[in-house]
């Protein structure tokens, strides 16, 4: 028997699309960054502390955003990463999620290799070519898999905080003001989406950025810092717009938008029992805020937003996942949310 529970019926175990495909950043990440030389890493305790078998390369404590959205879609496993998937795996779906990367090839570079999502999209370049030799699958019908699959791309956080709010390190700031930089972005993001529906996706959801000045990294133990928030709202302003562009160019196309702004503001912390919105539940590294390897973190992590400075808990991902999936206010999504995209 099917029961709703927080907007999300539990208990439905059909797979409601046959493929599932990630593009993102440490949002969605669940192994990708473990074998690049880079410092966004999180494949070490205390990360992964509360996953099946320890830490993967998970940015949380356990599950993560893309987890949960599988499994509300009726997945019976995680969808695996990119970097470690097999050749049945394809059929499937991947995750080709990568901490640090962003929308611009240049943001993250501090931090070592990252796959922005250019090369993400090369990467999906690669699978779509592989799934044509799959045994009795012509390119027709390869074609035909991809366009049923759903696709959901998280992108741009780190185009503000690994570039433009980073001021010593990229002269975005100096060059560019917010509403311009939003447009650089847009930009180029409206082309990497179109070069996603070339390789036949169809349905494709896409979120948008959430309040970065109320991160523990900007927030630091006390209020939201709305400066920062002001600076990301020209970007997000700008993704409606660029998916009703995008129906309307593109044949067949189905782009949804999901406001994570307005899922974080609709989340009733108490309710869920969270109380520290303003801190990380782990000790973090002062250079680049995530959890210092090997310390042990806070024992009370469901009562936390944070897991590191930049990190939801895994109990914050299930309730952002829940309602990206099934819309509690007409704000969360536009114009409908994962669960319909899913019946198209």
């Amino acid at each position: 028997m099917e029961t709703c529970i927080g907007g999300v019926v539990e208990g439905q175990e059909q797979q409601q699309v046959p493929c599932l495909f990630f593009m993102g950043d440490s949002l969605v990440d669940n192994g990708n960054n473990n074998f690049l030389l880079t410092t966004a890493k999180s494949n070490y305790l205390p990360y992964g502390i509360d996953y099946p078998g320890g830490p993967t390369g998970r940015f949380s404590n356990a599950r993560n955003l893309a987890d949960f959205l599988a499994e509300f879609l009726g997945f019976d496993n995680p969808i695996p990463p990119f970097a470690t998937a097999n050749h049945g795996d394809i059929l499937r779906g991947l995750n080709y999620g990568s901490g640090g990367a962003g929308i611009l090839d240049q943001t993250g570079a501090q931090l070592g290799d990252r796959i922005s999502l250019n090369r993400q999209l090369q990467n999906h370049g690669v699978t779509v070519s592989k799934t044509t030799l799959l045994p009795g699958l012509t390119a027709n019908r390869a074609r035909e898999h991809l366009n049923k699959c759903l696709y959901i791309v998280n992108m741009g956080s780190n185009d503000y905080i690994n570039n433009y709010l980073m001021p010593h390190v990229y002269p975005t700031s100096t060059l560019h003001t917010p509403d311009q930089f939003a447009e650089i972005l847009i930009r180029q993001y409206s082309e990497q989406l179109r070069m996603l529906y070339g390789y036949g996706a169809r349905k494709i959801a896409i979120f948008g950025l959430g309040l970065l000045g109320c991160l523990p990294v900007y927030a630091n133990g006390t209020a939201c810092v709305e400066s920062i928030n002001s600076v990301v709202l020209p970007f997000n302003n700008r993704l409606r717009p660029l998916v009703d562009t995008l129906n309307t160019d593109l044949p067949d196309a189905q782009f949804i938008f999901i406001d994570s702004i307005s899922i974080f503001a609709g989340i009733n912390p108490l309710a869920l029992g969270v109380r520290v919105g303003n801190a990380p539940c782990c000790q973090v590294y002062q250079f680049d805020g995530l959890c210092v390897a090997g310390k042990v973190p806070c024992s009370n992590r469901d009562e936390y937003i944070f897991w590191d400075n930049f990190h939801p808990t895994e109990i914050f991902n299930r309730a952002t996942a829940e309602r990206a999936y099934s819309a509690v206010l007409p704000s969360d999504a536009y114009p409908f949310d994962i669960r319909r995209l899913a019946q198209l």
